[in-house]
C-alpha cells in the first residue's frame, strides 16, 4: 500500500507539471492569436474593408462558447 501511495503521489507531480506546461502553452497561443487578430484589424481598416462578416473577431475567435 506504500509503493502504491508513492506511485499516486509520483503520478500526481507529474500530471500537475504537465497541466502548468500545457497551461502556459495555451496563453502563448492565445496570446499570438491576439496580436494576429489585431494585425488584421489594423490592415482591414488601413485597406478601407470596415470587417468583413465572414472573419471571425477576436472576442469570437478566442472566447468560443463552450
Amino acid at each position: 500500500m506504500e509503493q502504491k501511495l508513492l506511485e499516486l503521489k509520483a503520478e500526481l507531480a507529474k500530471g500537475r507539471r504537465r497541466l502548468e506546461l500545457l497551461d502556459r502553452e495555451r496563453q502563448e497561443v492565445r496570446d499570438t492569436l491576439l496580436r494576429i487578430t489585431g494585425a488584421i484589424q489594423v490592415l482591414e481598416e488601413l485597406s478601407g474593408q470596415n470587417g468583413n462578416a465572414e472573419t471571425p473577431t477576436a472576442a469570437t475567435e478566442l472566447n468560443p462558447a463552450r
